[in-house]
């Protein structure tokens, strides 16, 4: 093999290398070497939740969200939505595109969805009972991302509760629920 030819292999050689080391560390940045994304979702529940199991479904639909002005469609369901007293763990995923997150407060006296919302969009979370705002984990945190799941467990007594999202101008669109414990 005379000089030239010789560098020419070993030059395409290299840029072979490159290439496959390029490769290598784009799928490894895309999590291509790890878990995929459904097996990160499977271990996104709670293994052994407390006491009564509440599933609660938050979603939402298209659109923009500014000052408390109804131009997207959110909304929170419990099922079930009446159980015994006592332990209960909600496990709270996240069907939509945007950031949630679950909290759940003593009725107010006048009915669910009569709190007022601050010039941020949000309510006085003083009386909160618990939250699940943590993807893929329990309790409160930065918000459940889009496909996750979270869950908070507590125990309550007898009486008439409010399921929220708490994320800006979520309540005062719509995103709560009344539950009840017997």
């Amino acid at each position: 093999m005379n000089a030239s030819r010789a560098r020419l292999v070993t030059t395409v050689g290299a840029a072979g290398l490159v290439l496959v080391g390029a490769l290598a560390v784009v799928a490894f940045a895309r999590g291509g070497f790890g878990p995929s994304q459904r097996d990160v979702l499977a271990n996104c529940d709670p293994r052994n939740p407390d006491g009564e199991v509440v599933n609660v479904t938050l979603s939402d639909r298209g659109g923009v969200m500014m000052g408390g002005n109804n131009l997207m469609m959110v909304s929170l369901a419990a099922t079930p939505n009446v159980v015994t007293n006592g332990t209960i763990t909600f496990v709270a995923t996240n069907v939509g595109a945007m950031n949630h997150e679950f909290l759940v407060l003593p009725a107010p006296i006048d009915g669910v969805g009569t709190r007022s919302s601050g010039v941020d969009g949000k309510i006085d979370e003083s009386t909160s009972l618990g939250e699940a705002s943590t993807s893929c984990g329990a309790g409160a945190g930065q918000g459940i991302s889009p496909g996750t799941t979270s869950w908070v467990t507590v125990t309550l007594p007898p009486g008439h509760y409010e399921l929220l999202c708490d994320e800006p101008w979520h309540y005062a669109n719509g995103m709560f629920a009344g539950f009840t414990v017997t």
